[in-house]
């Protein structure tokens, strides 16, 4: 049993190994690459943007309060 694990690490490193080469060596992976992490940080910074503008209408909303209490 453990000579069929073994087998199975081998083979699955090999396998990993062409498939990343292959991969890195792509330029249509590489655009794709790069067009998903301009459009993660994008989310990002619309994200933080949002969560920036949710804490200041709180804080707004958090100063209305205690001036009419």
């Amino acid at each position: 049993m453990a000579g069929g694990n073994f087998m199975h690490r081998v083979l699955t490193y090999i396998v990993n190994e062409l498939v990343v080469d292959r991969l890195a060596n792509s330029h249509s992976f590489q655009r794709f690459a790069v067009k998903s992490s301009k459009a993660l940080e994008e989310i990002s910074q619309r994200a933080l943007q949002q969560r920036e503008k949710l804490f200041e209408q709180l804080e707004q909303a958090s100063k209305t309060l205690k001036a009419e209490v």
